[in-house]
């Protein structure tokens, strides 16, 4: 049977570790819009030029780009059997352009899977986040530290930190989330997408339990 799933929620929650297993159990293609906005600039496309040039002038990439970059992925015959959404829709306007093209194509969304976790925890998983400069391994300083304070456990390598990862930079963006993308959770439910609400909290296996028992057989 099909599956076609969105997977939502707030920065840190857990939305890519998640879909990329979900994804491969139910044998559907894992579409995250951030990775085919960077892998087309990358590659230089028509769609990576255009919409590098908005992000080269410091502005948002327009939403008809992004649904058309998007339309042209799930034209691919790999979408046909299902697929899971991870980073679109990010405003109403995306949402009623995904929403107007499943109705041409006579489908409809099966799961909003809308992962939840209190702020402050969310905070600590970004804000607590330290990236060896030598081997690349990610450690926490309130959930996974290191056993030498700024050193790598794995190579000895020295820890450092995003500058968008400092405190005061995340707490911005989860409220520019909560402002912005979060009030998509109505739109989703007057569409009749069937919403659940996942709390992202505890083990990795049994935040993952209540994903697989939200999208069902």
């Amino acid at each position: 049977m099909s599956k076609r799933l969105l997977i939502f929620g707030p920065p840190a929650a857990g939305k890519g570790t998640h879909a990329k297993r979900l994804a491969g159990e139910l044998l559907i293609p894992h579409i995250a819009t951030g990775d085919m906005l960077r892998k087309a600039i990358q590659e230089g496309t028509q769609f990576g030029r255009h919409a590098d040039s908005y992000i080269q002038r410091g502005q948002l990439v327009p939403d008809e780009v992004v649904m058309s970059l998007l339309q042209e992925r799930l034209a691919k015959p790999d979408a046909g059997g299902g697929f899971l959404l991870d980073g679109f829709p990010r405003t109403i306007s995306q949402a009623r352009a995904l929403d107007a093209r499943m109705g041409e194509q006579d489908q409809g969304i099966d799961a909003v899977l809308a992962l939840e976790a209190p702020v402050e925890v969310l905070v600590k998983r970004i804000s607590g986040r330290q990236i060896c400069a030598a081997c690349g391994s990610v450690f926490n300083r309130f959930f996974r530290p290191t056993q030498v304070a700024g050193r790598c456990d794995d190579c000895q390598g020295p820890l450092s930190q995003r500058s968008d990862d400092a405190e005061a930079a995340v707490r911005q963006r989860l409220e520019q989330y909560r402002a912005v993308t979060a009030p998509l959770l109505a739109f989703f439910a007057s569409a009749q997408w069937p919403v659940h609400v996942i709390e992202s909290v505890g083990e990795v296996e049994e935040i993952y339990g209540r994903l697989r028992q939200a999208v069902g057989n």
